[in-house]
């Protein structure tokens, strides 16, 4: 008698890898798109910044306002930094010890959370009447004005503006505003 042994045919495994060309190409792909990713991100992060300087500046022009109409008057710089000009930004405080503090409701003026140094971020400065050409009627005035934006061209087209006839502080910031006493 005759044995017959049956071995079963063994199915071939395809396995398909990728080549090194292809990772090298997937990986460039991810590469590429996250960087578009990043950028888009860092884009929207200045925007957001500039958001936030804008608002702020803003809450110190009501600040202003709420003070001159306690007072009669704008509160007197500090003169602590950029050529007498009251600077607000993380090594400086904005007004500090002038009164206008009492008009926000963190019990501090907002400044420049990005800035620093003595010549960036918001800057103040209340002007003589007639300071610079303008109309002395109008009594002392001040001037209010953010440095820094990222993102808005210079000036800023939200920018108020500011200027007599001796001086265009709109050459000089990115976004400014001034108001005069009287």
């Amino acid at each position: 008698m005759q044995c017959r042994i049956f071995l079963p045919l063994s199915r071939a495994r395809s396995y398909q890898a990728f080549t090194l060309i292809e990772l090298l190409v997937v990986i460039a792909i991810i590469g590429l798109l996250s960087s578009i990713v990043f950028a888009s991100l860092n884009s929207a992060r200045a925007k957001a910044r500039d958001a936030q300087r804008l608002a702020n500046a803003r809450e110190i022009m009501k600040a202003l306002e709420l003070y001159y109409a306690d007072y009669g008057q704008y509160p007197v710089s500090d003169y602590d930094g950029c050529g007498g000009w009251d600077i607000g930004n993380k090594d400086y405080r904005l007004l500090n010890g002038r009164g206008l503090d009492a008009y926000f409701a963190g019990g501090r003026a907002p400044i420049d959370p990005f800035a620093s140094g003595n010549c960036s971020g918001i800057r103040y400065y209340r002007y003589g009447a007639g300071s610079y050409g303008c109309d002395s009627s109008g009594g002392a005035y001040y001037v209010l004005g953010i440095t820094d934006l990222e993102t808005r061209s210079w000036p800023a087209p939200e920018s108020p503006g500011w200027s007599c006839s001796g001086r265009n502080w709109q050459n000089e910031f990115d976004w400014v505003t001034g108001s005069f006493e009287k």
